[in-house]
């Protein structure tokens, strides 16, 4: 499965395309974790081949489930393809009220437009996917301002402010997207 998300490709904004994670990308998956700005945002880095081989099995489980999407953001370029971040669709049941996105940006590949034409792509598959989902949110820790950037780009609409919860000691921003 493959999910193209193109824009006109310049040097800077190359478009993007979103997979299932597979096993070539341990490599890509711990390189990208050696990132200090990455595992701040995260709940659990990976920082050996054994982490990421357990965190890229994880990944296919989930998929086997149904309950969580989570694609490689990966980006053509003259070398070939590079892994540029992650997507994940979280909690699509029919207890939650909306499937939460998420989202990370290897550190080469920030500030350039990334993780919006990600989270974008990955939003309409999944209003493609489960037409029972009318909404997605998008959370993050309040002072993640990239996070609220990404949101805003992505269309995601600010709702509210959450008190903090473990494993985060700050509150935090949903961001909601409607279907349509």
């Amino acid at each position: 499965m493959l999910i193209e998300s193109r824009s006109p490709d310049t040097p800077s904004t190359p478009g993007v395309a979103l997979r299932p994670w597979c096993a070539e990308d341990l490599d890509e998956l711990v390189r990208a974790y050696r990132d200090p700005i990455l595992r701040r945002w995260t709940r659990a880095p990976v920082t050996t081949a054994a982490e990421a081989r357990r965190w890229l099995d994880g990944a296919q489980r989930d998929w086997a489930d149904g309950r969580r999407y989570t694609f490689a953001v990966v980006e053509e370029q003259a070398d070939g393809v590079r892994l540029a971040g992650n997507v994940v669709l979280k909690g699509v049941t029919p207890e939650r009220p909306a499937p939460e996105v998420g989202y990370w940006t290897a550190s080469w590949a920030r500030g350039r437009g990334v993780a919006p034409r990600a989270v974008t792509a990955l939003s309409r598959w999944a209003f493609d996917r489960f037409p029972e989902v009318t909404r997605l949110d998008l959370l993050h820790q309040v002072d993640n301002v990239a996070s609220c950037r990404v949101a805003h780009k992505s269309g995601f609409v600010f709702q509210e402010i959450l008190p903090a919860r473990p494993p985060f000691p700050l509150d935090g921003h949903r961001h909601t997207l409607d279907a349509g």
